[in-house]
């Protein structure tokens, strides 16, 4: 696949990782140009099953991706409308398309991701941030608007509704170690820890199978919002989505024939264990 082409950042793949660095102007600022690029992006990937993680940085050394372009919200309208006749903005939909993206997404946070540059990350699969640098803000409250990338939704599903109403409320900075305590990242790390780490998570997803990384995504996604019942059969449904296409079985047929299973050894060192497994294929 070729990603080539973009105006607002560079994309780099390499062992099955793509790597997304954002350099656009003084402050990374997210107007038509990276919705453009993102929607792009997003499209190639929907079609792409070589590259099974993709992973999000910056080039500027302050800023992530900036908030949401001025000159877009002061053309906003200013006219009420029913709940049936609105419709979805510009930003809503590409952060939606990136999120559904089969493969695994990461962001390396090292420095500001504030409105619609925060609603971003919150719509990629992890987060990861560097101590002393990272910061994010919701600040539409206080320009008289509300998050309107999907923020308001994501951030009441990653933290609970009372800590997304603090964070979307209050309208301040919080830093990498509030931001773990809140739940709106995964892990706060060390400015010369987080490389590495996020690296590592990336490359150990790589080796495992594209479809199944996939099949486990779209379920835990597809959870969040359905009944526990219906959520069970989604789980059915892309558990065979992932049996039709992956070399499960054929695993599954090794173990119980050799019974590793019961092996105290092999219970001992399953998180070896399952990267070795990697090397059996159809």
């Amino acid at each position: 696949m070729n990603y080539e082409n973009f105006t607002t950042f560079d994309v780099k793949v390499e062992d099955a990782i793509a790597t997304v660095t954002f350099d656009f102007g003084t402050v990374n600022v997210q107007g038509q140009e990276m919705l453009a690029d993102l929607n792009s992006l997003a499209m190639r990937l929907e079609r792409e099953r070589d590259t099974k993680v993709v992973v999000f940085q910056s080039a500027n050394p302050e800023i992530w991706v900036c908030h949401y372009d001025t000159e877009l919200l002061k053309d906003m309208s200013t006219e009420a409308v029913s709940r049936e006749e609105a419709q979805l903005l510009d930003l809503q939909s590409v952060c939606e398309r990136i999120s559904k993206v089969p493969q695994a997404t990461i962001t390396k946070l090292e420095g500001f991701a504030r409105g619609g540059g925060h609603e971003l990350a919150l719509a990629l699969d992890m987060r990861f941030a560097a101590r002393g640098k990272f910061k994010f803000m919701q600040m539409e409250v206080g320009m008289g608007i509300l998050p309107c990338g999907g923020g308001a939704s994501r951030m009441a599903r990653q933290t609970g509704l009372g800590r997304a109403l603090e964070i979307i409320l209050s309208a301040r900075d919080f830093d990498a170690d509030e931001a773990e305590a809140m739940g709106t990242i995964n892990k706060a790390l060390d400015p010369e820890k987080i490389g590495p780490y996020v690296d590592n998570l990336a490359k150990r997803i790589a080796q495992f199978p594209a479809e199944s990384i996939n099949a486990c995504k779209q379920m835990v996604y597809e959870s969040i919002d359905r009944p526990i019942a219906d959520a069970l059969k989604a789980e059915a449904y892309w558990l065979y989505q992932a049996t039709s296409k992956t070399p499960a079985i054929k695993r599954f047929t090794i173990a119980d024939e050799q019974r590793l299973e019961h092996d105290i050894e092999n219970q001992r060192n399953w998180n070896d264990l399952v990267m070795k497994v990697q090397e059996i294929n159809a």
